[in-house]
């Protein structure tokens, strides 16, 4: 039998730390789940009552973006805490198997897809004829789709070869592109735009997919004392994420909602009560953070944080599934 401390108590004590967490964080997760259910329900709950109509395969759309942010967040993260890794003293060999193949080759498909709507007139093409890849070629918004779905296959390469590192550039080129998109041209200072978006998203992927990789080395790591060193690392790191994602989603969404109609457009409108329930989540996602650090400073066993760190992770996919709804839905842009 190994003892995750020997030297702290027996074994039935430290099962007994760890249970107290487990409560809690379901709570939690319970309740800020419950504050976003009706926006991930999809776009037709959101746009109810507000006069606005969503584009043909809103919905369609909306998944493909999320699992582009996912598919996005799990390498980025993977290349951050293998660098932290190098941090930690004494840390153990074993390390998590690498997702980062699989998850750009799903990055791939999503972003293929996204570019076929794009092929169509942003519409959800019915059948493989009424995709016209030349057209492509001949907007902004097909070609960052078209480097979109370059970027993710590089990088599904890279990943796959002996330098994995190297994925970081087409990764790189994938935030770009989405953020050039998420502003097109006609837009009031657009280069602003894309340039928070492109901090924000950076920000977010170090975040979840950071703090998924940092749960999987700990989970191979089998009650190491190196994994709450390496949970502590992340945290600090994750505090700064959590300033800039603050910073960068406060000034997008008032540059998209001005601060004299912004308590009402986030109710009378879609992209409002979304933005509202990803702001509700993303404060539960602040407190067990805070939760975690707490523990890893004052608990008697600091491995005991992986409770709320992993519900965190939890909270942060639902995230990335309302983030993704939010790309779908129509801007409330008044100049």
């Amino acid at each position: 039998m190994t003892l995750t401390n020997p030297t702290s108590g027996t074994t039935g004590a430290h099962r007994g730390a760890r249970r107290p967490g487990t409560g809690p964080a379901v709570a939690v997760i319970v309740l800020v789940a419950l504050a976003a259910l009706i926006p991930l329900l999809g776009p037709s709950p959101a746009l109810h009552d507000t006069g606005e109509a969503a584009a043909p395969g809103t919905g369609g759309i909306a998944l493909l973006r999320t699992v582009l942010f996912a598919a996005l967040a799990v390498p980025v993260g993977e290349l951050f805490v293998r660098r932290l890794l190098r941090s930690v003293p004494h840390a153990p060999p074993a390390v998590p198997r690498n997702w980062s193949t699989v998850a750009n080759s799903v990055g791939f498909v999503a972003a293929l897809g996204l570019a076929c709507v794009v092929a169509t007139g942003n519409l959800v093409p019915d059948s493989l004829a009424a995709i016209d890849v030349g057209s492509l070629y001949d907007s902004r918004e097909g070609k960052l789709a078209l480097l979109e779905v370059n970027a993710f296959l590089a990088a599904a390469l890279c990943a796959a070869s002996g330098r994995p590192g190297s994925q970081v550039w087409p990764l790189a080129a994938v935030v770009a592109a989405e953020a050039l998109r998420a502003h097109p041209e006609t837009e009031y200072t657009p280069l602003i735009g894309s340039g928070l978006t492109l901090i924000h998203l950076v920000c977010a992927s170090l975040w979840a997919g950071g703090l998924l990789y940092a749960l999987r080395t700990m989970r191979a790591w089998r009650g190491s004392a190196a994994g709450a060193v390496l949970l502590g690392l992340y945290a600090r790191v994750a505090a700064l994420l959590l300033v800039a994602l603050t910073a960068t989603g406060v000034c997008s969404s008032l540059r998209r909602m001005p601060p004299e109609s912004i308590l009402e457009q986030l109710t009378d409108t879609a992209y409002g009560r979304v933005l509202l329930a990803k702001v509700i989540l993303m404060t539960g996602v602040a407190a067990l953070a805070l939760w975690a650090r707490i523990r890893l400073a004052r608990a008697a066993d600091p491995l005991s944080a992986r409770a709320p760190a992993r519900a965190e992770a939890y909270v942060l996919a639902l995230v990335v599934a309302v983030s993704g709804l939010l790309t779908a839905l129509p801007v409330p842009i008044r100049w």
